[in-house]
């Protein structure tokens, strides 16, 4: 956690804001409503969710202007800090949007303290249900009453303060108690699904606290060293505190006497609850909800982007059974990303993968001369690490922008700061020219302004995640672009699972040609083309500190000639890629891919294949990387390697060449030694086999057996050689006597009994020592030894050998 000041996140940003005063949330029934307004419709009647049945209490109706009110007409409702920060420096805000129009009316009375007289069933309800769309401004929506609430109860309490100790109207002494509560009592819980999200949050509530004294904000997130967000926790203010889930169960498990500051908090938030749920954190949030003040003392605001059951569940789980929902999301509303133009094209080779890939970013980079600002989503963090590199290298040869293009990078192997810090710069990017590649990482509920477009290589996790990666784009009524690029084998990702996205088809072809034809339109007149920054002084707009660009720069030559050498130098950098970086890359990719074949419609081995062809074709490798058979039996490739394996040829999977010999061996009989020998010491190959019967006679014909007694004996013999020689894997040496019957000496634990005839035979379990004296005799057989197991597998072996 850390306590984020001014110097820490955000620069000329100061301390935090607070939360609602302390409240409780109570019962477990159903969603109390809001009616519905022009901007949102807010309904109980119905739930959100199509098949969610309609509740049995009243709906309070919510009167609001149809028209968006303007953030000064709450000067009589939150304090002239607050709406300093609002309407002046940091935000400079006029107008609110749908979903603040419906919270923030509700203030003051949603900000004041609880109240155990004022908190009857006939009460305003103080917890909120809100169903809006990301990148809507429901962060001001929540962060606003929090931080009212909390300078309410610090209030409150300092007056209470002076009166307890007979010095009313005593300023410092007020000072004092209030600065007290404030370290030993939290305000507002946030949680929220992701690092950089929380950070975004907390980034908000310093902007707008920035006019108030004191007040600070800790961020709780992984990454970050425990020690220093302990030793902050401990001596610092606890006004807004954003967490992760995982980081504060972590905190609150670990740590003695965490959580003492958290059984007074005033309020708790909820943000993003669809996607918390999505990743799995609802035992976590019933977890930290348990060392919360119960309902109604707490306040709880829960803002989700859709209301499924699941989402109902959690409310009544933590919200008060006297609630508001608030509906910013009609029916009838078009989601964010139906706005955003989609295309996806289905690429003939691995090969064009990185070309095209540059042709979409340098095609973005002249449609949106000075103001390109890309997002790359990549599957996996091996293959962000890469591209981020293999960009970096080619924006300088193959854009338009030329060395003036910022490549950032972003994914979970980056520690908290460098990410926060790549995350910021990105968001703050005015260069024109700009590309951030990440992982999935950056595709939930942050927040980059301006992105013109937004490419995904490979396919996403899901439906829901594309329409997140999507919609960081065309926010705010801005204008985007998505583009979707698969391999021919992951085709069936766009049918199958995208069936529902209004994406159009586009070939690699229609790129390069609509590539060509906007680079010929800039060199024939580039002041027209980029008048914005024509004029100005290219030395001088590049950051001493990081050589990054900081104004948009007109490009310097023609465009043409850079985006017809984009594959000679893609060939000339892929010769020099490392190939142990190619393996991991591909590793994760078949990690990634296996688990997916059911939604792309194929199976694990074309996967592989197509895998593997990516590290030929794309990465330049002159074979695939070696894969164990463990390895492949872990993916669950085994059952393909044994029947691929006998083909011939080159193995798909294990990427080793088969040879003609490896391919005429048995696949078990050919194991050990059978005693097999040469005619004519090996000149022609020519091997000869008879057969013996347990006399050492020669048996009737070659190449079949004979039984003799109560076992069968099969042996190879060398031609010309004593009959009576019994040698091969197994074999036991004979032994002589008057008794025929008896033919082996015993050996091994096991022994076998056989009547006169030898015909009958039968093991006993356990041990048995043979018997020669009278009470063998009495048994009219003696101990006759059971031939080993050694002797099974060579007969099994000639018998293979014979079919």
């Amino acid at each position: 956690m850390n306590i984020l000041r001014r110097a820490t996140l955000a620069p000329g940003l100061s301390r935090g804001l607070t939360s609602l005063s302390s409240m409780r949330l109570q019962g477990r029934g159903p969603i109390l409503g809001a009616a519905s307004s022009a901007r949102c419709q807010a309904s109980l009647a119905t739930q959100p969710s199509a098949e969610a049945s309609r509740p049995s209490f009243p709906i309070e109706e919510v009167s609001t202007e149809p028209d968006l009110p303007s953030f000064r007409s709450l000067s009589d409702s939150i304090s002239p800090p607050t709406l300093k920060a609002l309407v002046s420096k940091p935000f400079n805000l006029t107008t609110m949007s749908s979903v603040q129009a419906e919270v923030l009316p509700l203030l003051p009375g949603l900000a004041e303290p609880y109240s155990a007289e004022a908190s009857g069933p006939d009460a305003p309800p103080r917890d909120l249900l809100v169903k809006a769309k990301t990148g809507t401004g429901k962060t001001l929506a929540f962060l606003i009453p929090a931080l009212e609430a909390r300078i309410k109860a610090l209030e409150a309490h300092g007056k209470a303060a002076t009166l307890d100790a007979g010095m009313p109207g005593d300023r410092k002494l007020e000072a004092q108690a209030r600065k007290t509560y404030a370290k030993e009592h939290v305000g507002t819980l946030i949680l929220s699904p992701t690092r950089e999200l929380a950070t975004q949050i907390a980034n908000e509530a310093l902007r707008l606290s920035e006019h108030h004294d004191g007040v600070e904000v800790q961020l709780l997130t992984g990454g970050a060293p425990r020690g220093r967000q302990l030793r902050e926790w401990r001596y610092g203010r606890k006004d807004i505190v954003v967490a992760t889930p995982g980081r504060m169960r972590d905190l609150l498990t670990s740590e003695p006497g965490f959580g003492d500051a958290l059984k007074s908090a005033q309020v708790l938030v909820l943000d993003e609850a669809d996607t918390l749920l999505d990743f799995g954190f609802r035992p976590d949030i019933d977890f930290i909800t348990g060392h919360l003040p119960p309902t109604p003392q707490r306040q709880t605001f829960l803002f989700s982007a859709t209301v499924s059951r699941e989402i109902q569940d959690i409310a009544r789980a933590t919200l008060s059974r006297n609630h508001q929902f608030i509906n910013c999301v009609t029916d009838d509303s078009t989601p964010v990303h139906a706005h955003v133009e989609q295309y996806h094209t289905v690429l003939p080779s691995p090969s064009q993968q990185i070309p095209h890939l540059l042709r979409l970013i340098a095609h973005d980079q002249l449609s949106n001369p000075g103001k390109s600002k890309t997002i790359v989503f990549l599957p996996t963090t091996k293959m962000t690490q890469m591209f981020s590199g293999l960009l970096r290298e080619l924006s300088r040869t193959c854009l338009p922008a030329g060395r003036n293009t910022n490549v950032y990078e972003i994914h979970s192997k980056r520690d908290q700061r460098a990410r926060d810090s790549t995350s910021r710069s990105f968001r703050q990017d005015v260069s024109g020219a700009s590309i951030l590649v990440t992982s999935d990482v950056s595709a939930r509920g942050v927040d980059y302004p301006n992105v013109t477009r937004v490419i995904q290589v490979g396919v996403p996790s899901g439906t829901e995640q594309y329409v997140h990666r999507v919609g960081r784009t065309g926010r705010a009524g801005t204008q985007g672009r998505g583009d979707l690029v698969l391999l021919p084998w992951e085709m069936g990702f766009v049918g199958f699972t995208l069936g529902k996205m209004p994406l159009k088809p586009l070939t690699s072809a229609d790129v390069t040609k609509q590539l060509a034809e906007a680079a010929q339109k800039h060199d024939e007149d580039p002041k027209a083309f980029f008048p914005s920054a024509v004029g100005g002084n290219p030395r001088g707009t590049f950051d001493r500190k990081t050589g990054r660009s900081m104004a948009p720069t007109p490009f310097t030559q023609p465009v043409l000639p850079v985006v017809e050498e984009i594959e000679r130098n893609i060939t000339d950098l892929i010769s020099t890629f490392e190939p142990d970086v190619v393996r991991e890359t591909f590793l994760s990719l078949l990690g990634y891919y296996i688990g997916k074949t059911s939604e792309m419609r194929t199976t694990k081995a074309k996967v592989l294949e197509g895998c593997k062809d990516w590290t030929l074709d794309a990465c330049g490798l002159e074979t695939p990387p070696f894969l164990s058979d463990s390895f492949l039996h872990k993916m669950g490739l085994s059952d393909e390697v044994g029947r691929r394996g006998s083909k011939g040829g080159r193995n798909p999977f294990s990427g080793q060449r088969r040879t003609t010999r490896d391919n005429e061996k048995s696949t078990w009989a050919d194991r050990g030694r059978h005693g097999f020998s040469r005619e004519d010491g090996g000149k022609d190959r020519e091997w000869v086999k008879r057969t013996r019967d347990f006399d050492g006679q020669a048996a009737p014909s070659a190449g079949r057996y004979e039984p003799s007694g109560a076992t069968r004996k099969w042996a190879v013999q060398r031609d010309g050689e004593d009959d009576s020689k019994m040698f091969g894997r197994g074999a036991r040496r004979e032994r002589g006597g008057e008794d025929d019957s008896r033919p082996f000496a015993p050996r091994g634990p096991r022994r076998e009994r056989a009547v006169h005839d030898g015909s009958k035979p039968f093991s006993f379990r356990g041990p048995r020592r043979e018997s020669n004296g009278e009470r063998g005799s009495e048994r009219e057989g003696g101990w006759a030894a059971r031939p080993d197991r050694s002797d099974r597998r060579s007969r099994r072996a000639e018998i293979q050998e014979e079919w």
